[in-house]
């Protein structure tokens, strides 16, 4: 996800879309020990993904 995408979202849409990435991060990592993963860039996408969702639901649940 983009991070004007990222902007627009609600607390329980960004709740949602980490549970959404972890499980995909889950399913990658098992494609990749089984070697049908393609693309391993894929995995560093989605982690920058949860991290981007984390730091902004940490950063209004402060304000």
């Amino acid at each position: 996800m983009k991070k004007q995408e990222i902007k627009k979202l609600k607390k329980t849409e960004i709740v949602d879309n980490i549970n959404k990435f972890k499980k995909d991060l889950f399913n990658l990592r098992f494609q990749k020990i089984n070697g049908q993963l393609n693309s391993y860039s894929k995995i560093k996408l989605t982690k920058k993904s949860i991290a981007r969702l984390k730091t902004l639901l940490k950063g209004s649940s402060n304000a």
